[in-house]
């Protein structure tokens, strides 16, 4: 059995609109998960929650409360998937830091691999539940959680590269590199935290473009594309 753990940036979720939903980019994400959803192929996904706002933009109020409303940003892009997925064909479950009337479950390891070895796309909303940690820190946490083989970072560049390609033409990308490589030349593929988590729990990741065709595909069924952050 492979279990796998797919993080999406909410900024994708909105496509070139850059905000909200884009259901064209949505609905082709999850027709990629139906493609490799198997009896032995098990999937959770994240979502961060740029699409609607991210708490650190949130300045001229407290931290904690701007970092409560990411958080709940990130229920909303949960449910929006699992609309999809369900126009799909696709069962899921949506799962919380937090609890929210029947439409978000309070988290349990349990019952969260209960539905993916129902079959069931298992969602995860409200990062750590914590304000002061990013959604790298609670996608690290929950593939930890979960037992999952894998971190898939879906993002909107092709792989890990030495520098900002969007800055530097002679930016050269890495097919291979260490999480401890990423973290001393401070390579910013995720934060801090999630880093040592990974690290100390041995996961390892994939950061691949979501632009690509078929990418998500592919990084589910463990074909070498964008670039493999080891930790072991």
């Amino acid at each position: 059995m492979r279990r796998v753990m797919l993080k999406l940036s909410g900024e994708a979720l909105a496509g070139d609109d850059r905000f909200g939903f884009d259901f064209n980019v949505v609905d082709a994400i999850c027709k990629q998960i139906k493609k490799v959803k198997s009896k032995t192929i098990q999937v959770a996904i994240v979502t961060g929650g740029g699409n609607f706002i991210r708490g650190k933009t949130l300045s001229n109020i407290d931290k904690y409360k701007a970092d409560e409303i990411g958080m709940l940003s990130t229920c909303m892009n949960a449910i929006y998937i699992q609309g999809v997925l369900k126009l799909n064909g696709i069962e899921s479950v949506v799962f919380g830091a937090f609890p929210i009337s029947d439409m978000v479950s309070l988290f349990s390891k349990d019952k969260a691999i209960e539905a993916m070895n129902e079959g069931k796309v298992v969602l995860l909303a409200g990062g750590t539940g914590h304000p002061y940690f990013t959604t790298d820190t609670g996608v690290a946490l929950r593939s930890i959680e979960l037992d999952c083989t894998e971190l898939l970072l879906a993002k909107s560049v092709d792989g890990v590269y030495d520098k900002d390609p969007m800055k530097h033409k002679d930016a050269k990308k890495y097919k291979k590199v260490s999480l401890q490589e990423m973290v001393d030349k401070k390579l910013e593929v995720i934060d801090l935290s999630a880093s040592v988590l990974c690290l100390n729990n041995k996961l390892n990741l994939r950061l691949f473009s979501m632009l690509e065709k078929d990418s998500i595909v592919k990084a589910i069924k463990g074909e070498n594309i964008g670039t493999l952050v080891y930790s072991k």
